[in-house]
């Protein structure tokens, strides 16, 4: 099998992330991969599931377990477009996902490097391999195009 980059599995969840722009959420998509293989994929469902909790993340984590049938994705990396919130990092951690990789910093509440270290905090069980960077500018572009298409829309 060809060995896929982080790259190509970051475009993939940047198609994600635009299936959030239909509703109006914020551009953030996620998925997984064991083996090689993509085993779930979501994007930011918050607006139309009127959920706080569906963020990507959250339910890219959710769909992997139901497809393997255990709670923790041992051996299994997360691509998301957008560095993740606490709530986001810490079910990474508590999935015991193996490893993280996400486009673009979040400034205002990322929790793997930004305002906190969820993923690679010591006093947890579980740490996160962490690789940041991959395709921030498009991630990037794609979240400010949002946010001022809403400015607009007041």
């Amino acid at each position: 099998m060809m060995q896929r980059t982080d790259e190509y599995y970051m475009h993939t969840a940047l198609i994600e992330a635009k299936k959030a722009l239909e509703n109006e959420d914020v551009p953030i998509g996620t998925i997984i991969v064991k083996d090689g293989k993509i085993i779930a994929r979501a994007y930011n469902q918050v607006e139309k599931m009127n959920d706080p909790l569906a963020h990507s993340e959250i339910l890219a984590i959710k769909k992997a377990v139901k497809k393997i049938g255990y709670k923790h994705l041992l051996d299994c990396q997360i691509y998301t477009t957008l560095e993740p919130c606490p709530m986001c990092a810490g079910a990474i951690v508590l999935a015991r996902i193996k490893r993280l990789v996400y486009a673009a910093n979040d400034p205002k509440s990322g929790a793997v490097n930004s305002i906190l270290n969820i993923t690679n905090n010591p006093s947890l069980n579980h740490q996160v391999e962490v690789k940041s960077g991959v395709l921030a500018d498009e991630s990037s572009e794609l979240l400010k195009s949002f946010f001022k298409y809403l400015r607009n829309q007041v």
